[in-house]
C-alpha cells in the first residue's frame, strides 16, 4: 500500500477498533484525543497556512527556484504541526513527497503548465490542495463544537451508557437539529453523511497469528470526516468520549461504563487520579444517595478510620478507595443486584 497524505489517507475498522498502519486503537478515542487539542494549536496552524499561501501567491508571479524553495518552507511550517496530530502522527504518510513538493513541481514542466492552465485538471486539483489547506482548522473547530455541544446537551444527563442509550440520545440531537437547519446550517438540510471509498479486505487477526478477520477498508480525503465516522462507529460500538468533571478534558467511556472521571493524573496532584479524587469527593456529599451510595459511604467512612489508625498506607488507600468506587458504579449501572453489591462491599 502507498504512503499516505493529509488529503488522502486509508484506515481499516473491524468490530469495535479501528487500524492505523497495524496500530489499533478503540472506536471513539481519536475523536477524543482531537476534542483535547488546545485551541492554540488550530490557531497556529491558521497562522502558517495563511503565510504559506502569501508564498503560494509570490511563486506564481515570479516562478523563480528561490520562490519554490521559499513556499515549501512555509509549507513544512504548517506540515510541522498538523503531522503531530492525532491520526496523522500514526500513518506513514509519504514526506518526501509533501516536504519537497514545489521544488519538485517547478522542474515538471508538464505538471507545471497544468497548473498555470486554469481550465486543466492539474490547475482544479491544485486548487483543491490549497483551499483544503485554507479550511483545514477551521473543519477541526466545526467537528470539535458539534461533537462538543451534542456531548454536552444531549449526552452528559444520561442516566445509563451503551449503545441504546446513545442512540436515544442522537435520535433527540439530530430530531432538534433537522428541525433547526434554516438557523444552525445556512439553510441547508441536516444531515451526517462524508464520503469515502470503501472496500471490504481480509487481514491479519491482532491477537492471534495465522488467523484472518474481515476489515472494512476505508479511504478519507478529509480528517474532520474520519473524525466523523469514528466517532459515530464509537457510539454504536457503546463507546464515547466525555468530559471529565474534575480536570475537564475528554476521556473515552467504553462498553457502557459509567464515570464522570478520568484515569489521569489530577490537577495538582503527583500521583492521584481524577478517579480517585472524584470518590473521595463523592463520598464527602452524601446527599441524594441511593443504597448503592448508602453501603459505599459505610464502607469509605471504614477505610478512611483504617487509614487514620495508620493500618493503611496513602497507596493502599487509593488503591481500595479506587476498587469500592468501582463497585459502586457497577450497581448503579444496575449490573449488581443488591445482595451481590452489599456482598463486594462487605470484602473491603
Amino acid at each position: 500500500m502507498a504512503a499516505n497524505v493529509y488529503d488522502q489517507f486509508t484506515v481499516f475498522f473491524t468490530g469495535d477498533t479501528v487500524f492505523l498502519d497495524g496500530t489499533a486503537f478503540p472506536l471513539g478515542q481519536l475523536t477524543t484525543d482531537v476534542l483535547n487539542l488546545d485551541d492554540e494549536v488550530l490557531t497556529e496552524i491558521d497562522q502558517r497556512v495563511s503565510d504559506f499561501l502569501s508564498a503560494v501567491w509570490t511563486l506564481l508571479q515570479e516562478k523563480t527556484d528561490s520562490a519554490a524553495r521559499s513556499t515549501q518552507e512555509r509549507l513544512n511550517a504548517v506540515w510541522d504541526l498538523i503531522f503531530e496530530l492525532p491520526v496523522y502522527r500514526t500513518l506513514r504518510l509519504d514526506m518526501g513527497t509533501s516536504r519537497n513538493l514545489f521544488p519538485a513541481l517547478l522542474t515538471d514542466r508538464d505538471k507545471w503548465s497544468e497548473v498555470l492552465d486554469v481550465d486543466s485538471d492539474g490547475h482544479r486539483r491544485f486548487e483543491d490542495f490549497l483551499s483544503g489547506l485554507e479550511y483545514f482548522a477551521e473543519s477541526l473547530r466545526n467537528f470539535r463544537w458539534q461533537i462538543w455541544w451534542m456531548l454536552e446537551q444531549y449526552f452528559e444527563s444520561l442516566s445509563r451508557r451503551g449503545s441504546v442509550a446513545y442512540a436515544e440520545a442522537y435520535a433527540a440531537y439530530f430530531t432538534e437539529a433537522s428541525a433547526a437547519g434554516g438557523l444552525f446550517f445556512l439553510e441547508q438540510e441536516f444531515e451526517q453523511s462524508f464520503p469515502a471509498q470503501l472496500c471490504f479486505v481480509p487481514m491479519a487477526h491482532p491477537a492471534e497469528p495465522g488467523k484472518a478477520i474481515l476489515a472494512e477498508k476505508a479511504e478519507f480525503r478529509y480528517l474532520s470526516h474520519f473524525l466523523y465516522v469514528d466517532f459515530y462507529r464509537g457510539l454504536m460500538a457503546g463507546n464515547a468520549p466525555r468530559c471529565c468533571h474534575n480536570c475537564g478534558r475528554y476521556f473515552l467511556l467504553s462498553d457502557g461504563y459509567n464515570t464522570c472521571y478520568c484515569n489521569n493524573i489530577a490537577p495538582g496532584e503527583t500521583e492521584r487520579t481524577c478517579r480517585k479524587v472524584g470518590a473521595h469527593r463523592r463520598a464527602n456529599h452524601p446527599t441524594g444517595l441511593k443504597p448503592a451510595g448508602i453501603e459505599y459511604r459505610k464502607v469509605y467512612n471504614r477505610l478512611k478510620a483504617r487509614k487514620q489508625r495508620g493500618k493503611l498506607s496513602r497507596d493502599e488507600w487509593n488503591a481500595v478507595v479506587s476498587q469500592a468506587q468501582k463497585v459502586l458504579e457497577l450497581a448503579e449501572q444496575g449490573k449488581l443486584s443488591d445482595e451481590e453489591m452489599r456482598k463486594r462491599f462487605t470484602e473491603f
